[in-house]
């Protein structure tokens, strides 16, 4: 059952135009993530949707209803935005009951809601207290809450954690996939972090000037996704590039050196034309094993970064930049001569010329 349906949207401010035709259906309950860039539309759509913004042409159903002209009141939504936008006078639960205040929602309807949404944010002890004796975190659950106890459908969520400190984020963020899970409603929240997305998502929207690019599964987009952007854009490191050409028997070629792509999944394959060998740094071998992989070389360690539980070593593969990420207990310095080895099969490849994968 569908909850949102977008139709052929577009927005327009003077002669830019925004969002360009997009369509988007959102399933009851699901949560979906738009991510992207600065600029890439993500943050407009969801105002659209929440009727914050009027669009230029096309529709917006919510639960099947046709809200296109519709007040953001009227939508049977709610909404997280990146600032808490609190009332520094009131305390938590007066940030709370406000907005059902001015709906005439019966005084003990409100207890109620109060109560359920403090029970399911762990802010029962903070009801009293007004925002500036509040944690960013705490704040945060709070501008969740008041969304919470307007017990819609619809929940959406512009950047809501980009404010707050690491560890915070990755705490909250496993609050709101609980919440999620809890609560079944379907979600739609906007990030530029792929972190938030992968983890938190069950569909990804990732957008590039006003266009939907990919709109899939996170486990899908990580291990094929459909164009360069997406491939560069999803994973922490980037995807490592290399230069070539495909040669008439189905082999990448740069330089000197030939890799075999047995065992790549062809979506449709330019023999002979130049190419992106796309290859994700946690997928390659060093040390013992390596040189048991259908591809290995023995390169230089041009760069360590030691992040901990790993390690990014940069080097080259026929003059082109390579990372591989390694075990953080691993000896590689500056200087080293290793071996690397991996699987093509687990290679994106994209044509050079429209940077779509084949």
């Amino acid at each position: 059952m569908t909850s949102v349906s977008i139709r052929n949207l577009d927005l327009e401010f003077g002669s830019v135009k925004v969002l360009k035709q997009l369509s988007l259906e959102i399933d009851h309950g699901e949560f979906l993530v738009l991510l992207g860039a600065s600029g890439c539309g993500k943050s407009t759509l969801l105002n659209c949707i929440a009727g914050l913004l009027d669009v230029t042409d096309g529709q917006i159903f919510i639960n099947g209803n046709n809200v296109t002209w519709e007040e953001p009141s009227e939508r049977g939504i709610g909404m997280v935005f990146q600032s808490y936008a609190l009332y520094p006078q009131m305390t938590v639960k007066g940030n709370l009951s406000f907005g059902l205040k001015n709906a005439r929602v019966p005084k003990d309807e409100i207890e109620k809601r109060v109560a359920r949404a403090a029970e399911i944010l762990q802010i029962e002890p903070l009801l009293k207290r007004k925002p500036a004796a509040l944690s960013g975190g705490q704040r945060q659950r709070v501008a969740i809450g008041r969304a919470l106890v307007r017990d819609v459908d619809v929940f959406l969520f512009d950047e809501p954690l980009s404010n707050l400190d690491a560890k915070l984020r990755a705490d909250l963020r496993v609050e709101i996939k609980r919440l999620h899970q809890r609560l079944n409603n379907t979600m739609i929240y906007v990030t530029h972090d792929q972190v938030e997305a992968m983890t938190l998502a069950d569909r990804i929207a990732i957008m590039k000037e006003g266009l939907i690019q990919q709109l899939d599964s996170p486990a899908e987009i990580y291990n094929r996704p459909i164009n360069k952007y997406v491939a560069d854009f999803i994973g922490s490191p980037s995807m490592n590039f290399l230069e070539g050409d495909m040669t008439d028997n189905g082999e990448f070629k740069l330089g000197n050196t030939v890799i075999n792509l047995k065992g790549y999944d062809y979506v449709d394959g330019p023999i002979g034309e130049p190419v992106w060998f796309g290859f994700r740094p946690e997928h390659v071998i060093t040390g013992d094993g390596a040189d048991t992989q259908p591809f290995f070389a023995n390169v230089v360690a041009e760069i360590v970064e030691p992040m901990g539980s790993d390690t990014l070593v940069w080097t080259a593969i026929e003059g082109q930049p390579f990372r591989a990420r390694v075990d953080g207990q691993a000896s590689i310095k500056t200087g080293d001569s290793f071996m690397l080895g991996f699987d093509p099969a687990r290679a994106s490849i994209f044509d050079k010329q429209h940077e779509l994968r084949v």
